[in-house]
């Protein structure tokens, strides 16, 4: 059956270095969700466990492995579907893991996986640098999976930088994006909104994005400030820099006309097409 209008949640969090304290928040927090209608509920990135870059090979996991397992029990017993907005996963190099994004069914079955693919690298004005290539490798492609009312593309936070990875998930038919993320306070205030709508606008779709907030184990702020947005870059809701729970209504009825009162994804004419000289 499809489904033009669903209810959705996605979920600010701050993580730490206590995994067992993060899980248990995040199931009372999609408790919560689900209790108040949601169907599809997401978390932000490393919403299970951030800490030292020196533990991350002591505290990645296989997929599936105690966490997947843990949100793949939740939604079937929620009958919700679940964006687990990442995990550190287990690679086979030592010292090196992925950054993942798994969705799940309301069957609590994997239904997509994405390793990320872009991998932060910045310099605070504090001087501290963050370089992501240091413990983590990058993923090398894109994932969307049909849930009942569309299809949704997966992507992590630094991807949003990244146009040319959304382009491709809506020419692959996808409705909406997922944008769990950890984004700094630093560039979150100058870009976390306008990159937000600008993906949205670009590709006539919906996006998700649940983030991190607060004072991180690394020492900087995270922006908070997640947000769900609308086919015209509209807004829908948005958090301030506290733990939250966002809900919105999609309507896929709505996105379907703004595609055809203006086919914006059927007049792109540079696609493969050679460069002038």
């Amino acid at each position: 059956m499809v489904h033009n209008r669903i209810k959705v949640a996605v979920i600010q969090m701050q993580s730490g270095e206590n995994k067992e304290q993060n899980l248990s928040r995040a199931e009372s927090l999609i408790a919560e969700a689900t209790g108040q209608g949601a169907c599809l509920v997401a978390l932000p990135e490393l919403f299970n466990w951030r800490g030292p870059k020196k533990e991350v090979d002591k505290h990645a996991e296989p997929i599936p492995g105690p966490t997947i397992k843990k949100l793949s029990g939740i939604a079937l017993s929620r009958n919700v579907y679940i964006l687990a907005g990442s995990i550190i996963e287990k690679s086979p190099l030592d010292k090196k893991a992925f950054n993942t994004s798994v969705l799940f069914n309301n069957r609590g079955r994997i239904i997509a996986m994405y390793r990320k693919m872009h991998l932060f690298q910045f310099k605070l004005k504090s001087g501290l640098a963050v370089n992501e290539t240091s413990f983590f490798l990058p993923g090398n492609r894109i994932s969307a999976a049909k849930l009942p009312w569309g299809r949704f593309g997966l992507s992590i936070c630094f991807d949003l930088r990244f146009p040319e990875l959304y382009r491709a998930l809506a020419k692959s038919g996808c409705v909406g994006f997922f944008v769990p993320s950890a984004f700094t306070h630093e560039t979150g205030t100058l870009h976390w909104e306008v990159l937000l709508r600008a993906r949205a606008i670009e590709n006539q779709s919906y996006i998700l994005a649940p983030n991190q907030y607060g004072l991180n184990p690394f020492g900087f702020l995270d922006y908070g400030h997640s947000m769900i947005v609308g086919p015209q870059g509209e807004v829908l809701c948005a958090a301030s820099d506290t733990e939250d729970i966002l809900f919105a209504e999609l309507d896929f009825t709505y996105l379907k006309n703004i595609r055809k009162r203006l086919p914006v994804l059927h007049q792109v004419q540079h696609d493969g097409a050679p460069v002038g000289s």
